[in-house]
């Protein structure tokens, strides 16, 4: 009787650590909702370039599918994302930040806010990513806030996001971002400008 129940209690906790584990490299529970995972990290910035590949593992597969990510294979394009500030702070409605690089080691890029949900904000300010057409060649910047801050043309708006993420694709990377990541790409800075409350 007593070695029936330590197999049942064993059962029991294997199946609640395979179901807890499967939601969570998912992204189907809440805590591991964002898309910063992989082990590619760049500056704070994650990727998994497994992403988009046969080498994709069924919890990257899964994840992918559940946040909807568009995966090409990492010749054609390559996903960064961040869900923290400079200083480490979770990127918030409530604050403004300035996000900033150089040029990208990729014939196009772009910068795509989303929300805890993975999901666009629900917004009407036509104001959610920056890319490379808009940033033109070399050095570049935005404000990402929820109103558009006076005499700024690049902004990202941030407006009914709460909590959020960012994500960078690299379309057409170039050779040497794929060998040496953290070589290659200078990561976009985000610097935490100002919080509401003064938090």
């Amino acid at each position: 009787m007593r070695r029936a129940l330590v197999y049942i209690a064993a059962g029991v906790a294997g199946a609640a650590l395979g179901l807890g584990s499967a939601l969570w490299m998912a992204g189907l529970w809440s805590a591991g909702r964002n898309m910063a995972f992989g082990d590619v990290d760049v500056g704070g910035w994650r990727s998994d370039f497994a992403i988009g590949s046969k080498a994709a593992d069924p919890y990257t597969r899964a994840r992918v599918a559940r946040h909807g990510l568009l995966a090409l294979a990492k010749t054609e394009a390559v996903y960064f994302t961040r869900s923290v500030d400079d200083s480490g702070e979770p990127l918030r409605e409530a604050c403004r930040y300035r996000i900033g690089g150089d040029a990208m080691p990729a014939a196009w890029w772009s910068v795509t806010l989303y929300n805890s949900d993975s999901m666009l904000p629900d917004n009407t300010d036509n104001a959610l990513s920056i890319d490379a057409e808009q940033a033109g060649p070399g050095a570049w910047s935005a404000v990402i806030a929820a109103q558009r801050p006076d005499g700024e043309t690049a902004w990202i708006s941030s407006r009914g996001a709460r909590a959020f993420d960012l994500t960078l694709r690299l379309y057409m990377p170039e050779a040497s971002l794929l060998a040496d990541p953290n070589a290659a790409l200078a990561a976009p800075r985000i610097e935490r400008l100002s919080c509401e409350g003064g938090q």
